[in-house]
């Protein structure tokens, strides 16, 4: 018996990444890690501009309406919903990339592999979810429908940071990162699609499918016309924004359509390609602009003291915080006491903690989501900016004095290693 014991291979969490995998994660790194940086830039000048002598010229150029002649088709938007609901289009359509690519090819393939950022990415969200409900039960007015706010973990921004103060930590928990965050991404699309969806109209959804059906049937036959595929994706970006679903479910859906393998079975394919080319529009544009026109918040007379005194702020700040560390630190350390797994000899348990905590940086997504539960352009919906900021800046703090210290730590660990 004891010898059956030894010969049963340990299960262990956080393995090491394969090559391939791990090439492709270097290349996703980088460019979110750019992507990060000019997300943050962006929304510090939002922050500096609304709270200038030039406030008045911040809001102007929000409400700025550049085509009026749109309304026949209800895209008579003002510049913040062009950036919310058409740049942040080409961001989902470069999730709906990861997101195939991952079940085809990535982590998520593997059952054995993809429990873990499941689990996590789920209990990620539901704990915040309940701690959101159970601080805000006090809040006036409909405070509950915020509770999907720090839900969401903005990847870029938290790839940026890792790549910062965590250049030792083992690729592995890199990998654990972005694939928790693109289930994160997958379950943040649902809730949107079915919980902030108003006015349903059926029959322009039906509509979108022509263009959607012709965008994946260019691209299962490998055809790279873009004055062919950028019009279908346009008009399936149109008719969802009519049917009354929030239109970057649109993007996700050309995602969904696109193969992650060549003809021959091999990599890499068609999805990796338009990844390679869509991802720094996304990084380096559509997320960036999207902070402008979001995270622009007044902080002057009484703003903040008047954010506070909602009890929607400490709710969403908890939940970002609290609620996606005891989420994704406790479910992944069940786990591991249920399943009897053991950890990767190079990481502690203190890694996870870093990690959980740098999954509270919610930012894009939970801006997007403030919105669609407020109304943006009341009181609570500027009061959820001040929150999203906040705890997504404490959280990003946090995280970097624990992974700091468990980088220095990899590096004093290898730097002992015997060579050779």
């Amino acid at each position: 018996m004891a010898a059956d014991r030894q010969r049963t291979p340990v299960r262990r969490l956080f393995a090491p990444t394969p090559n391939a995998e791990a090439r492709t994660l270097a290349d996703i790194l980088r460019t979110e890690t750019v992507g990060g940086v000019l997300v943050l830039v962006a929304a510090v000048a939002a922050l500096v501009w609304a709270n200038s002598p030039w406030e008045d010229s911040y809001s102007a150029a929000s409400e700025y309406v550049p085509w009026p002649g749109g309304a026949a088709i209800g895209l008579d938007l003002d510049l913040a919903h062009w950036a919310s609901d058409g740049l942040l289009a080409i961001f989902f359509y470069v999730v709906g990339l990861e997101l195939k690519r991952e079940f085809v090819a990535g982590d998520l393939r593997n059952p054995r592999r993809a429990v873990l950022p499941v689990v996590a990415a789920i209990c990620g969200m539901v704990v915040p979810a309940l701690v959101y409900l159970l601080i805000a039960a006090s809040a006036s007015g409909p405070a509950a429908q915020g509770w999907a706010i720090p839900t969401a973990t903005d990847i870029a921004f938290a790839l940026a940071v890792l790549a910062i103060i965590g250049k030792h930590l083992p690729s592995s928990l890199r990998a654990f990162l972005l694939t928790l965050a693109v289930v994160d991404d997958l379950l943040a699309i649902t809730v949107i699609a079915v919980f902030y969806t108003d006015d349903f109209h059926i029959t322009p959804l039906l509509g979108a499918l022509l263009p959607l059906i012709a965008f994946g049937a260019l691209v299962q036959l490998r055809k790279s016309w873009w004055w062919a595929l950028l019009p279908l994706g346009v008009l399936t970006w149109i008719l969802v924004h009519e049917s009354g679903v929030h239109a970057t479910i649109a993007g996700v859906l050309l995602g969904f359509t696109v193969p992650v393998l060549r003809r021959d079975g091999g990599q890499p394919g068609p999805a990796e390609h338009m990844e390679h080319s869509w991802r720094p529009v996304s990084a380096g544009v559509a997320v960036p602009v999207f902070a402008l026109f979001a995270a622009g918040v007044s902080l002057r007379d009484g703003g903040i003291s008047a954010a506070f005194a909602d009890p929607v702020v400490p709710a969403v700040m908890a939940g970002l915080v609290l609620g996606k560390l005891a989420g994704i630190f406790g479910s992944t350390f069940l786990l591991a006491k249920f399943t009897r797994a053991q950890l990767d000899s190079d990481l502690s348990w203190w890694d996870l903690v870093g990690v959980a905590l740098l999954a509270g940086i919610g930012f894009t997504v939970s801006l997007l989501i403030g919105e669609l539960a407020f109304d943006a352009t009341g009181a609570r919906a500027e009061h959820v900016k001040v929150a999203v900021l906040m705890g997504s800046a404490l959280a990003a703090l946090f995280a970097s004095l624990v992974l700091a210290l468990r980088s220095r730590t990899h590096r004093r660990a290898r730097s002992e290693q015997p060579e050779g």
